[in-house]
């Protein structure tokens, strides 16, 4: 980010904005967001969110967090990128403990979306589905909390 972004997403956070990260993997990729989001908020810590957490079942009853592969992955055979093996919903709270930031590390819910009408890769629509349950709760939780 420019420096001059900084205190604009901060403001937006704090009066009620939500920004959301996807599609990034592994170490190299995480420490990049770390390393801007200290920036932003030098005195908020990234937390794992539990999986007690209203997210959860704000609108579907999702069990565990999915790890939705991006498309060349599942065509690779598998879920992960980069390293990034296991699947994490993050987020920074604001001061009401109402999550600002929902950060879904090692996971592409965004492919999930984006490849949900493609016949020609039926074994995937898992995959879609979970991405869609799990952005509509994100964006519930969002507009109700």
């Amino acid at each position: 980010m420019h420096d001059s972004d900084i205190p604009i997403l901060r403001e937006f956070m704090l009066r009620g904005g939500s920004v959301y990260f996807d599609d990034f993997h592994g170490p190299y990729e995480w420490d990049n967001l770390v390393r801007e989001m200290k920036r932003v908020f030098p005195d908020r810590e990234i937390v794992e969110v539990p999986r007690d957490h209203p997210i959860f079942s704000c609108f579907y009853r999702i069990d565990a967090y999915p790890q939705v592969p991006g498309l060349g992955s599942f065509l690779a055979g598998r879920t992960w990128e980069k390293g990034g093996f296991v699947s994490h919903l993050r987020t920074i709270l604001d001061d009401n403990g109402r999550m600002m930031a929902f950060i879904n590390w090692n996971t592409d819910m965004g492919d999930g979306w984006e490849w949900s009408n493609a016949e020609e890769y039926p074994g995937y629509i898992k995959f879609t589905a979970m991405a869609y349950r799990m952005g509509i709760n994100e964006i519930v939780y969002a507009l109700t909390h």
